[in-house]
């Protein structure tokens, strides 16, 4: 089964005043975000301008059934069974390239519908629709469950 995370609403590479509380947000230049590789979170894949129009992932997963339902693994899946994510991870980029990272997104598989899931795992592809940008107008953070993220079981294209 793969994972695609379809995400919209980019913040923009940098940061409003206000955007992180006790934080200087404007400590914050040239944001971008990518997936960030479980065990080694120096390895992201797909990393994005954070001004980018739209930003596409695709992770290739396996699924296993499992006494909570089914269980998704894979490079990219962090966590758990029963408490299975994917990080996105904000940082912000230095004139070398160089990726320091200030802030993750917590994409919750364990709140994908069971139905959902199960019909992925059918139909080999699961889909997260997301928009990337918090109340305050910064990097979404924390734990994202719908409805803030829409997930959808959708047939497969050819790799």
């Amino acid at each position: 089964m793969r994972i695609r995370i379809d995400a919209v609403d980019l913040p923009g590479r940098t940061c409003p005043p206000g955007a992180f509380p006790g934080d200087d947000a404007s400590a914050y230049r040239d944001i971008h975000v990518a997936v960030q590789r479980r065990d080694r979170p120096a390895e992201l894949l797909g990393l994005k301008p954070g001004d980018a129009a739209t930003a596409t992932w695709t992770l290739e997963c396996t699924t296993a059934a499992s006494p909570d339902g089914t269980d998704v693994k894979g490079p990219y899946v962090q966590g758990r069974p029963g408490g299975r994510f994917i990080y996105l991870s904000w940082g912000s980029v230095d004139g070398s390239g160089t990726f320091t990272m200030f802030r993750r997104a917590k994409l919750m598989l364990d709140a994908v519908p069971a139905d959902v899931l199960d019909a992925a795992a059918s139909t080999g592809l699961l889909v997260g629709r997301l928009g990337l940008t918090d109340a305050r107008g910064g990097p979404l953070c924390a734990r994202v469950v719908p409805p803030r993220i829409t997930w959808t079981a959708e047939p497969a294209s050819p790799v």
